[in-house]
């Protein structure tokens, strides 16, 4: 198993947003997490994806126990084994997609001309291939997703966490990122946890997930 995680607790002040959750994610599995504004779902996305922390119980990911790594061991394991993917594309507006696109392998310590010869060939799967030279403004929306997509790729994680990834995209530029997904997992086995309100996502997806009201209800 991937990622298991045991009574999951979580408080905001005296709101209990997370109330004993548990879930278990298998390699390779595509897994979404549906339900109302407010269930739960982005902040059980952020604990699984070590954004932040359970106030109760316990992660592993990989065999590893989330609550032994702290500061830079914790960065360390997250920037290798994790990607991520928002609603946001939170593209650095004054770097070319290439240069965003290569940031999470420097940090990890990559070195820059086999990280760039990695981001071409994301690009070339993902569609964007001439376009890594433009800068955020110079892409659409559809563009600037899958240069996040790519992002999140290229340190090839183990498993990507993705929140609303298609929100702020139009119903073709949705349907074809939906796809890339899969054809993602089947290529690199990339696991895939994704939040989402779209409904043909969640029914694409291997399992699906339903949170209401700090809990998981259905589809554990």
């Amino acid at each position: 198993m991937l990622i298991v995680a045991k009574d999951i607790h979580k408080y905001y002040g005296d709101l209990h947003v997370l109330k004993g959750v548990d879930v278990e994610i298998k390699r390779g599995e595509i897994v979404s997490i549906v339900g109302a504004s407010g269930a739960g779902k982005s902040t059980l996305l952020h604990i699984l994806g070590t954004l932040d922390q359970a106030d109760q119980g316990t992660v592993l990911i990989d065999d590893n126990d989330l609550s032994g790594l702290k500061g830079d061991k914790l960065a360390a394991f997250r920037n290798a084994k994790i990607g991520f993917i928002f609603q946001f594309h939170n593209l650095l507006p004054e770097f070319t997609a290439e240069e965003n696109i290569i940031i999470p392998g420097l940090i990890a310590g990559g070195k820059e001309a086999p990280l760039k010869v990695r981001a071409a060939e994301l690009a070339e799967l993902l569609g964007i291939g001439s376009r890594l030279q433009h800068k955020p403004s110079e892409l659409s929306g559809g563009e600037q997703q899958r240069v996040a997509v790519a992002r999140a790729l290229i340190n090839n994680p183990t498993v990507i966490f993705a929140d609303e990834p298609s929100g702020n995209l139009d119903t073709q530029s949705s349907q074809s990122l939906h796809e890339l997904f899969f054809r993602l997992r089947d290529e690199f086995g990339q696991s895939f946890v994704i939040v989402t309100h779209n409904q043909s996502l969640a029914l694409m997806s291997d399992r699906m997930l339903t949170m209401k009201d700090g809990k998981i209800v259905s589809g554990a």
